[in-house]
């Protein structure tokens, strides 16, 4: 056997190996988990001290919820509990709840950051330019005021009901 072809057989075993062996990715550990939440909140994500400038009325919560149902239903539901999405949970991180305990705890300024400009390493895209600013609190105000999970219904876009 000539020398190249015993490398092309040593190449097609470690290929094969690799294949079968080393592509499994595992969920994040507690550890790891944790590390991650923690950078996000104190490092990754800005405007902590940042202050909401409207205030929680029946009409900013009406018209966040109007904001929200133009952007962040694909991913989160239209009760932003990820209701009727059927990739939240496939996601590498899931899609959060945005009623869970980890998303309540950032600040208004925080929340309005991560709409804004995303959050990597998670599927979380920007909307800055395509909501305004207003549009993007008022999202804000929304989220801290969820309906009960499934009690809006799941997105059209997943729903096998014809319009």
């Amino acid at each position: 056997m000539t020398r190249a072809a015993a490398g092309f057989y040593m190449l097609l075993i470690a290929v094969v190996s690799f294949s079968v062996c080393g592509c499994k990715a595992k969920p994040a550990g507690p550890l790891e988990t944790s590390a991650v939440e923690h950078a996000k909140r104190w490092v990754m994500v800005g405007d902590k001290r940042v202050a909401n400038p409207f205030p929680a009325t029946a009409e900013n919560i009406a018209n966040g919820k109007e904001s929200f149902s133009h952007y962040c239903v694909a991913c989160h539901g239209m009760d932003g509990q990820n209701t009727g999405v059927p990739f939240a949970d496939a996601m590498s991180p899931p899609v959060p709840s945005l009623a869970s305990r980890q998303v309540q705890a950032y600040t208004d300024g925080q929340l309005h950051w991560i709409i804004a400009y995303g959050l990597r390493p998670s599927g979380m895209p920007a909307s800055k330019g395509i909501l305004s600013d207003e549009e993007i609190w008022s999202a804000v105000i929304y989220i801290r005021h969820l309906p009960a999970a499934g009690s809006l219904g799941e997105p059209r876009m997943y729903s096998d009901a014809v319009p």
